[in-house]
Order: structure tokens, then C-alpha cells, then sequence
């Protein structure tokens, strides 16, 4: 039976994938003189720390990539982050039936608290979260979802399952011992996700909810 359900942020819970893609563009073409890169070619390791994302970009100027993403995704924050409906509603839903909801993100705390700001909502229906800064290591490797399941009260990880919206988060799950929920609503295709062989792929967020529900009945 399902006791924990553990949720990826970026995609997944709020749609910064706008957000993200432009502050890449801008690190590209300020730091690397590139506005020919494709979208595909900067968001293919979105899920991943940024710090990460920004050596496989560019190993060379991946200092300077960071600085520029962070500073154009803080001035453009607000106007770029926008809100998936029913993202509330849905995880009341889950900690209604007893499940533990707790957050699992490569994001920075500082990150994540500006999107909090935006929909202070969201702090009021998870349990608890987990960010790059609480683990040394992070997705794909399953520390960061061990760590969540931890401060859940120690759910095992036979009771628990990820949910997100790139391979990465599948990899991470399947790493952790944990069953992978994809959503196909965020930064990569359903394609891409399904070529990963998540447990689940779901449309939409009520989906992944009624695919928790389910294995939480038993």
C-alpha cells in the first residue's frame, strides 16, 4: 500500500518550463554568443542540478552559464512562472487518504521559496521537501528521494512512488526502489518519457493522483 507519494517541482507542480527554457537561451547567448542552440538541446538535462546542466552544456563556461541562468530567471521569475490548476486540490486529495506528500526537487531552496511566494498555496499541502542543498548527491541517484522518504517517517520504499515529469525522475526512482509516475505535462515529451519505461505515464495531474489513490487502496 502506498504511503508516500514524493512529487518533482519543476513541470511537475509549477510550469516554469517558459521560465527555464528562456533563462537558458539568455546564459547561451550572453556567455557562449549561441542563439542558434535548439530547445531541445537546452532543457535535454532539465531535472538535473543546474550546476550540472550548465557543465554539459559547456564545461568551459559553466560558471559563468550559472550566473547568468540565476540572474535572468530572478529578474523573470514572476512574469515567466505560471500555475498548473488543481495542483492543490490534488495533493489534498492524496494527504486525505493518509498519504505522506513531500516534494523531491534539484532546485535550490532560495528557488523554490520565490515560486512559494508566488503560490504560497503550495506550502500548505506538503508535508515536507527536500532540495539540491539537502543531499550530496541528486538525480538521477536516489538519495534526494531517500532523504524525502526519510523525513516522512522512514516509509519504505516498497510504499512509495515518484512522480515527475523527466527521465532523470524515472531513473532517480527506479534507483531508489520506488514506483516512477510520469506526467507528460512538463519539459519533456510523452515519447521521451515513455523510451525510460516509467511504472506509469499519465496525462494530466488528477491522473497521477487517481494512479496514487489506487495503489494506496491496496
Amino acid at each position: 500500500m502506498l504511503k508516500a507519494a514524493l512529487f518533482d517541482f519543476d513541470g511537475t507542480l509549477v510550469d516554469t518550463t517558459e521560465l527555464i527554457y528562456q533563462s537558458m537561451r539568455h546564459a547561451a547567448i550572453e556567455v557562449l554568443g549561441r542563439d542558434d542552440l535548439a530547445r531541445e538541446v537546452l532543457m535535454a538535462n532539465v531535472g538535473q542540478p543546474l550546476p550540472r546542466q550548465m557543465e554539459l552544456l559547456s564545461a568551459e563556461h559553466a560558471e559563468a552559464l550559472l550566473d547568468s541562468y540565476r540572474l535572468h530567471n530572478e529578474e523573470n521569475h514572476d512574469a515567466l512562472i505560471r500555475e498548473f490548476p488543481g495542483v492543490e486540490d490534488a495533493l489534498a486529495r492524496l494527504r486525505a487518504a493518509g498519504v505522506g506528500v513531500a516534494v523531491v526537487t534539484s532546485k535550490r531552496r532560495f528557488s523554490v521559496e520565490m515560486a512559494l511566494k508566488t503560490f504560497p498555496g503550495l506550502g500548505e499541502v506538503v508535508d515536507t521537501w527536500v532540495t539540491m542543498e539537502d543531499t550530496e548527491e541528486h538525480k538521477p541517484r536516489p538519495e534526494p528521494l531517500l532523504k524525502g522518504l526519510e523525513l516522512l517517517g522512514a516509509v519504505p520504499r516498497s510504499e512509495a512512488a515518484y512522480v515527475g515529469d523527466s527521465p532523470f525522475d524515472v531513473a532517480a526512482a527506479r534507483a531508489a526502489g520506488v514506483k516512477s509516475v510520469a506526467v507528460s505535462w512538463g519539459a519533456f515529451t510523452e515519447r521521451a518519457l515513455r523510451a525510460v519505461e516509467p511504472d506509469h505515464l499519465v496525462p494530466d495531474l488528477e491522473a497521477a493522483v487517481d494512479v496514487l489513490l489506487e495503489m494506496a487502496d491496496g
